[in-house]
């Protein structure tokens, strides 16, 4: 079979370079002719960016320094400070994110941030391990600080914690947090997710005991956030990394220093909750966190470190041990500030059995009907805080684990 030869492409015209190629220069205007008769334009030779205008401390013009970024969210109350390369300074406001009317960040600006909260030593070890955590201090707040390095660049975000400590009856917090806070040994978990206010909770409750009791309190932090003076009680503080190489060494150290309570920041892993017990067991108070949102699932989520042959013997441990789990969420209240809503568990002797027999169920149940006791479901206390008038039926309904039984509670059928 003859093939038809085909017509052969005419040569594509080369534009010629400019003499100056690479200097700023106007839009390009050749334009090159396809086969199909469509005209392209060629994209213009790059131009090289001015320089920016700089303060002496190597900030792009425009760019506030850090310390004034952190004075604006402690005026107005914001709670976290976010900053990266490539993106405009953001601050939280209440759990929404706000953006700032400042200029996009550029690196040399973001390293001279860093330079004023770390030492160099601090930066060379964030450069090497694309992470860091730490804390600083100013004359108006202490600030916890996480630096780490994203697809765009470096970036970080700075945890405003008030040097005030806020007392007990000042966060509305219910009274059994007085009464735990009487107990001589054993273990409470203050328990929520991340930015549920468990610090600023924990700190109130640390601050009841240092002026109402003479006891040896040690806390073992990643990083200090609160810093309390001692009062009637002796305060030592530890960081991990600071004044402890090891989060568990500090632990274990801890049962040697005659302690009445130890706070430890996180009950992070197997290691660190057998250390609690043993020594909530041996006569001590422990107060701890966790990052589950209820009562029941932190009991669960304790027992999910072990294996089914040990679940057994860590139900009798955890029932013996227990004093309290307070779990707790922050929701926006109707004049634009935020109030805490709480699933408390007290551990009464027959608490004590259901977590024996792993009856959870049965356990929710008895929070319903324990008012007497302290205890409080997290409906209930968002069903209160709308009573109260704090919150919408809205509100309510969005922080709910459990709509459809807040929804009867706010009609009246339950």
């Amino acid at each position: 079979m003859t093939q038809t030869p085909r017509p052969s492409m005419p040569p594509l015209p080369v534009p010629p370079l400019p003499s100056d190629f690479g200097a700023p220069s106007g839009p390009a205007k050749t334009v090159q002719t396809m086969p199909q008769g469509n005209k392209i334009p060629l994209a213009p030779p790059p131009s090289p960016q001015p320089a920016q205008p700089r303060t002496s401390q190597g900030r792009a013009q425009g760019q506030p320094s850090l310390a004034q970024l952190v004075k604006t969210a402690f005026d107005e109350g914001y709670s976290d400070v976010h900053l990266g390369v490539g993106e405009q300074p953001r601050m939280r406001d209440r759990g929404e994110m706000l953006i700032l009317d400042y200029p996009e960040i550029d690196h040399n600006t973001f390293m001279s941030w860093l330079r004023e909260i770390l030492t160099e030593e601090e930066i060379q070890k964030f450069k090497k391990d694309l992470e860091f955590d730490g804390a600083t201090q100013y004359d108006f707040a202490r600030v916890r600080i996480n630096v780490f390095d994203t697809l765009r660049g470096h970036a970080m975000v700075l945890r405003l914690i008030p040097i005030k400590i806020l007392t007990i009856e000042q966060l509305r917090l219910p009274m059994v947090f007085c009464e735990v806070c009487h107990v001589h040994k054993g273990l409470i978990l203050i328990t929520g997710p991340t930015g549920s206010g468990k610090s600023t909770t924990m700190a109130a409750m640390i601050d009841y005991i240092n002026k109402e009791f003479a006891k040896h309190i040690v806390t073992i932090e990643d990083p200090i956030e609160f810093v309390h003076q001692s009062r009637r009680s002796l305060i030592k503080q530890r960081e991990v990394g600071l004044n402890t190489l090891k989060f568990d060494n500090a632990l274990k150290a801890s049962l040697r220093e005659d302690p009445d309570i130890i706070l430890v920041g996180e009950m992070r892993d197997k290691e660190t909750v057998n250390t609690a017990l043993k020594a909530a067991q041996t006569g001590h108070l422990v107060m701890g966190t966790l990052h589950t949102n209820s009562a029941v699932k932190t009991l669960e989520r304790i027992l999910t470190l072990y294996t089914a042959e040990e679940r057994e013997s860590m139900r009798v441990a955890i029932a013996e041990s227990l004093v309290s789990i307070i779990s707790q969420g922050l929701c926006r209240t109707t004049d634009g500030k935020r109030a805490a809503f709480h699933d408390i568990l007290i551990n009464t002797e027959t608490v004590k059995d259901y977590i024996r027999s792993g009856k959870n169920d049965e356990i929710v149940e008895l929070m319903k009907e324990g008012e007497y006791d302290g205890m409080v479901t997290t409906n209930q206390s968002l069903f209160q805080l709308y009573q109260e008038g704090r919150i919408t039926e809205e509100t309510a309904l969005e922080m709910s684990p459990i709509p459809n039984e807040l929804a009867m509670m706010l009609r009246g059928r339950v």
